[in-house]
């Protein structure tokens, strides 16, 4: 756990010094004030991040978290757990949504392989830090123990600082699992309390009798674990997964580099929110690209206060809302730096 609270512990909260000063510039630019809605609060929490006006968003990178869930054996979701494996090789193919998202808006994806059950050629695309070959069944047990917990963990803050000291400006994470919507969706639930019916969508398609069997497996796990589910690491290794745990490092090691990092959907944002609740600064440092039809998203959204730059009826996953995003978000930093100011092109201000 070194790496962990070494990682929290250089996350600072946002300044809002920073945030008024930057407020301050945009009435400064050649257009009226708040004329680009939120393009504005995006760039102007972009500068307190980076506590700078020269910034920067071109060198995007996606991370993709990939791994396998044991409670597939409840019969939770619609496709085989061999898909996992299958997309993760898809990717690399590069014949995935994501993949054509990350090509049509030039954003670095790397591809992480942190628990999947299925062996997977070596590649010099692939980033293996494999945990585990996937999380046990968390209706029989936790999901994971505390040293695989912590290795995922630490994969994605390693990750996240390997990006930010290669230049990467802007970070945004995603995941491949399947199984993961039942796994987010007990974690949602013990994040917010609320009733598991309020959480579970249909996932990758889940037919009714699936839906019935994923929202048995998390009502039984989350009564099995009812004793370790007071702290977000408990709920983490009780009934997360490895990519999860990845993806919550990554949060962390992004906010510990004062990097923007752009948050995907329902289970993406679950990470983020066992990140947040873990170390609470870390919320300044993260957006929420879209909101997905997973109907537990928008609680997540609302425990974390985060309003979605999207709405699509996406629940594709891939971090394919953190692609759309990130041009949002490249625009919002391109206004900021580019436009003159009224002075220097001689137009009148009010």
């Amino acid at each position: 756990m070194k790496l962990l609270e070494k990682t929290v512990r250089e996350i600072r909260p946002i300044d809002r010094r920073w945030v008024d000063a930057a407020i301050q510039r945009q009435l400064e630019l050649t257009k009226p004030p708040g004329s680009l809605g939120r393009l504005e609060e995006i760039a102007n929490r972009c500068a307190a991040i980076r506590e700078s006006f020269e910034l920067t968003a071109s060198r995007p990178r996606i991370v993709l978290f990939a791994a396998d869930h044991g409670v597939c054996t409840e019969g939770v979701s619609a496709y085989p757990q061999e898909v996992t494996a299958q997309m993760v090789l898809n990717f690399l193919r590069g014949g995935a949504a994501i993949n054509a998202f990350a090509r049509s808006g030039g954003i670095e994806l790397k591809v992480v392989d942190a628990g999947v059950a299925t062996p997977l050629p070596v590649s010099c695309d692939l980033i293996s830090r494999r945990a585990a070959p996937g999380t046990r069944n968390f209706c029989q047990g936790p999901a994971m123990t505390a040293d695989q917990m912590t290795a995922a963990l630490e994969t994605g803050i390693e990750i996240a600082c390997d990006s930010a000291l290669a230049g990467c400006d802007l970070l945004g994470f995603g995941e491949m699992g399947i199984g993961n919507t039942t796994s987010a969706s007990a974690i949602a639930s013990a994040l917010t309390h609320e009733t598991i019916a309020a959480l579970v969508g249909s996932g990758a398609g889940a037919d009714d009798a699936s839906m019935a069997r994923k929202r048995s497996a998390i009502q039984r796990a989350l009564a099995l674990h009812a004793d370790s589910l007071a702290t977000p690491l408990g709920i983490l290794r009780c009934v997360g997964g490895l990519e999860i745990a990845a993806m919550c490092g990554f949060c962390l090691g992004a906010a510990a580099r004062r990097v923007p990092v752009v948050m995907d959907g329902f289970i993406a944002t679950a990470a983020a929110a066992l990140a947040v609740r873990h170390c609470p600064p870390a919320i300044g440092y993260l957006f929420a690209s879209h909101r997905s039809a997973e109907p537990g998203h928008a609680h997540l959204l609302a425990m974390l206060e985060q309003e979605p730059l999207l709405t699509l009826g996406m629940r594709l996953g891939e971090g394919t809302g953190a692609a759309l995003a990130m041009k949002l978000i490249q625009a919002a930093v391109a206004a900021f730096t580019g436009m003159a100011t009224f002075a220097a092109a001689g137009v009148s201000n009010q």
